[in-house]
């Protein structure tokens, strides 16, 4: 699972978009950022605001009783709202960490999820809604089971693309397969974690001092 997200590494984030060759800018450092609310999507060829829940295109209005903030990994060719973007509407986020809660001490606790260099591009898909006077491009992340080094935090976890995977699946014209590896629940790259304040857990809170570590961070080691 995927609810929460963090812009605070631009550089990073920069090299991401150059190593893609994609010619967009930066929002500002964002912190908290929940669903529905305008993120940057990476498509082929460029970067563009998008809401951050889906809504697909044959939808008859503008919701969320159903959770179209994430996009099971399971369920890419199955679902009537995925199986059409994730054959031909694939996309890339980036970010600088994600949030996920855990319990400890009877109560949720927030922890930020991050790699070395703060730049982390989750795989994605969108689609186009016009059922208003102004076309609507929304989106959702990819979701699959937890690496086995990552369930003390969540049974899900987003699907991190390396650079070279980002690059094939920005690349629309070429299928992936749903149980292609890049999909897998496997730790990719080294991940540290560390608690922040519970007070993120609002999203309307977007100070960047409730980010700030409140206890030892963790270091996941990658498999790649």
């Amino acid at each position: 699972m995927c609810g929460r997200f963090n812009i605070t590494s631009l550089p990073g984030l920069q090299d991401l978009l150059d190593f893609l060759g994609i010619d967009s800018s930066l929002p500002e450092p964002r912190f908290n950022i929940a669903p529905t609310e305008d993120i940057l999507l990476l498509r082929a060829g460029g970067g563009d605001m998008a809401r951050w829940w889906l809504v697909p295109s044959w939808a008859k209005e503008i919701g969320t009783k159903y959770s179209m903030f994430n996009a099971r990994a399971e369920s890419l060719t199955k679902s009537p709202a995925f199986r059409g973007p994730f054959r031909r509407q694939r996309g890339v986020v980036p970010m600088s960490s994600f949030i996920e809660w855990r319990m400890e001490d009877g109560q949720k606790q927030p922890w930020v999820i991050t790699n070395d260099e703060q730049s982390l591009a989750v795989a994605a898909l969108w689609d186009v809604w016009e059922g208003a006077d102004t076309p609507l491009l929304s989106c959702t992340l990819v979701t699959t089971d937890a690496a086995d080094a990552f369930r003390p935090w969540h049974t899900r976890m987003p699907v991190l693309l390396t650079r070279e995977e980002c690059l094939r699946w920005l690349d629309n014209e070429q299928p992936i397969d749903a149980g292609d590896m890049m999909l897998a629940p496997t730790l990719k790259f080294d991940l540290e974690l560390y608690p922040v304040n519970r007070a993120v857990g609002n999203s309307s809170r977007k100070d960047a001092a409730l980010f700030e570590p409140t206890g030892q961070s963790v270091k996941l080691r990658g498999q790649g």
